[in-house]
């Protein structure tokens, strides 16, 4: 496509990065099922080996499915570039390798996903690195945890489990005042809700096997770079500014320019990390994305209705959704979040941790299961499974206490959907 950004995004979400197959003409994207590729001569092969040429070497690195997929991802969040991996948690990795050394932190919202939460409190001290974990509500702490050995303040656009809202732009200032990076996990949200490259944010990760994928059939993940963070504005990222040994000396924000932090997650993220995307996970999410504003607008539809419902119910402590008048953040969501708020969020069950375990187990149309985004509707108690590894504190602050579920509103017919959670209800709580 030429003149890509002028195109609305329902043009995008189906055209960008995608051509007619040069060979057969075809026109749905071709899943490109080969590990590598056959170089024109010698010359070819080495100026691709030296970066000094664009193209494919092998799929560990470049793949003409993925490609597309990564490109049609950047064009819809507003990036410069892409760089797709294995699953969600290998984006997170995949985002912080360039930035991170032994000794120094990345600045951590206390509402993430249980799973990530882990990631950063356990996993990534085998690293050397560490995490500091504050309520980015309040930007005094946030300002007052970043340190000399801070190299990134990640956050999520809609928090998994509760469905609160950030307020983006006010996390940018504090992490631009400091001089490092803003990464924004957008999964919930999906660039059809929010852009939080438009609102700040340096890096953008996704866990594409959500609702950008939209069908529960694969996993992936992927980081999208802004292009407008100055990597070479101090010491602190040499793996963007310095020599690179494995290239002779090659600085990739000097060879590089805006692009040089997604050609450091090829050339050397992927190369040595081997998080990679395998074509057919891509293929499945670009025919995901093609109908992405659709299902998110069903999504936020579905949801509302839900909540709404769930909030007059006697049997329900209380909603978290956001899109309600009754939450903390329905004025930042009207504001930041103006198509919506997505479809994810929990509600707090009268009878507490034993109801929450009766109610799953009662429900017919909604699945148990340990996903969200899907077109179906899922549920699942956060406490005991995705939020499992955390303390009691950590699930509280999370959102993820004993007495709350989770849901993953779907796109079936929201009358069907509360019927389903009424009768469940019943035999829950008696």
């Amino acid at each position: 496509m030429t003149d890509a950004p002028s195109y609305g995004f329902d043009t995008l979400q189906i055209h960008a990065g995608a051509r007619p197959d040069p060979a057969t003409g075809a026109r749905q994207t071709p899943i490109y099922q080969t590990t590598s590729y056959v170089f024109r001569d010698a010359d070819h092969a080495a100026a691709l080996f030296n970066l000094q040429e664009v193209g494919f070497i092998y799929s560990r690195l470049t793949n003409p499915t993925v490609a597309v997929l990564q490109e049609r991802l950047a064009t819809l969040e507003g990036g410069v570039g892409a760089v797709c991996c294995s699953s969600g948690h290998a984006a997170q990795i995949m985002a912080l390798f360039p930035l991170m050394a032994p000794g120094c932190n990345v600045v951590a919202s206390t509402r993430l996903y249980g799973g990530t939460v882990t990631q950063f409190s356990q996993t990534i001290k085998r690293f050397g690195w560490s995490a500091k974990f504050v309520d980015t509500d309040d930007l005094d702490a946030v300002r007052d945890a970043i340190d000399e050995n801070t190299r990134a303040v990640f956050c999520e656009s809609i928090a998994n489990p509760g469905g609160y809202v950030t307020d983006i732009r006010a996390m940018a200032d504090v992490a631009d005042a400091a001089g490092v990076p803003l990464i924004v996990d957008n999964t919930t949200a999906t660039p059809y809700l929010c852009n939080p490259i438009a609102q700040g944010a340096t890096l953008v990760v996704h866990s594409t096997t959500k609702y950008l994928t939209g069908n529960g059939t694969v996993t992936g993940g992927v980081v999208i770079d802004s292009g407008n963070f100055d990597w070479s504005a101090s010491d602190k990222f040499p793996s963007l500014s310095a020599p690179e040994p494995a290239y002779h000396g090659l600085k990739f924000h000097e060879t590089f320019g805006s692009l040089a932090f997604t050609f450091h997650g090829i050339a050397i993220g992927l190369r040595d990390l081997g998080m990679t995307m395998n074509p057919q996970a891509a293929h499945y999410t670009l025919m995901g994305i093609e109908t992405l504003s659709l299902r998110m607008q069903r999504h936020c539809e579905n949801a509302m209705k839900v909540a709404s419902w769930l909030e007059q119910d006697e049997r329900v402590d209380y909603v978290t959704y956001a899109g309600l008048p009754s939450s903390p953040y329905y004025e930042r969501a009207q504001a930041c979040y103006p198509k919506g708020t997505g479809g994810l969020f929990t509600f707090a069950v009268k009878g507490g941790y034993e109801a929450c375990i009766k109610l799953v187990d009662a429900l017919e149309i909604f699945s148990h299961v340990a996903n969200l985004g899907d077109t179906r509707s899922l549920i699942i108690h956060s406490a005991s499974t995705t939020h499992r590894q955390l303390t009691p504190e950590q699930q509280e602050a999370a959102g993820a206490g004993p007495n709350v579920v989770r849901i993953s509103i779907g796109i079936e017919d929201a009358d069907d959907l509360i019927a389903d959670l009424d009768q469940a209800l019943t035999k829950a709580c008696g």
